[in-house]
């Protein structure tokens, strides 16, 4: 598989999946930022955790660990926000954040691949010009997904019509 098109199914595959499952990619594109602070605070200290219930003689790649604490958070997020996007309104309104959760999920992933398969990815034209606009990547996508859950806040006396029944 070509570089290009590696990195693509890093980046379509999410999305591909929150829109089919209905999962609302705005929550998915945050649990990933947690896993980046889980993979930062967690894992040095995640090799001598391991090695407790597995057994001394056990070797984990500590690459291993880092890819299992940044992805967790935003598989069960998933799992649990199946079909929670109704609506075909915000059904279209959950691209953007999960376009912005796919590419967060290519900046986050590929360092933690393989060598191999990273160095096939690092040096192609395509990583180095999502590498130069990753600033804008993150940037953007946290004001959209930021937005995004804003505009699903419930509205002010919501219990509309069928929720509240008038008591004489």
């Amino acid at each position: 598989m070509t570089p290009t098109a590696t990195l693509a199914a890093i980046v379509l595959l999410p999305v591909v999946i929150m829109m089919v499952l209905r999962v609302n990619a705005a929550l998915v594109f945050l649990s990933l930022c947690l896993g980046d602070v889980l993979v930062q605070f967690v894992a040095p200290d995640a090799n001598s955790f391991m090695s407790l219930f597995m057994g001394h003689n056990s070797h984990t790649d500590i690459n291993t660990i880092k890819l299992g604490l940044l992805i967790l958070p935003a598989v069960l997020t998933a799992a649990f926000m199946i079909r929670t996007v109704r609506g075909r309104v915000r059904l279209l309104l959950n691209v953007l954040p999960a376009v912005g959760a796919g590419l967060l999920a290519a900046l986050l992933v590929v360092p933690l691949v393989s060598a191999g398969l990273r160095h096939n990815i690092v040096d192609s034209t395509l990583w180095q010009q999502v590498q130069r606009a990753q600033d804008l990547i993150v940037g953007s996508s946290a004001l959209i997904c930021l937005l995004v859950l804003w505009l699903q806040r419930p509205k002010a006396g919501g219990e509309g019509k069928h929720g509240k029944h008038h008591k004489g």
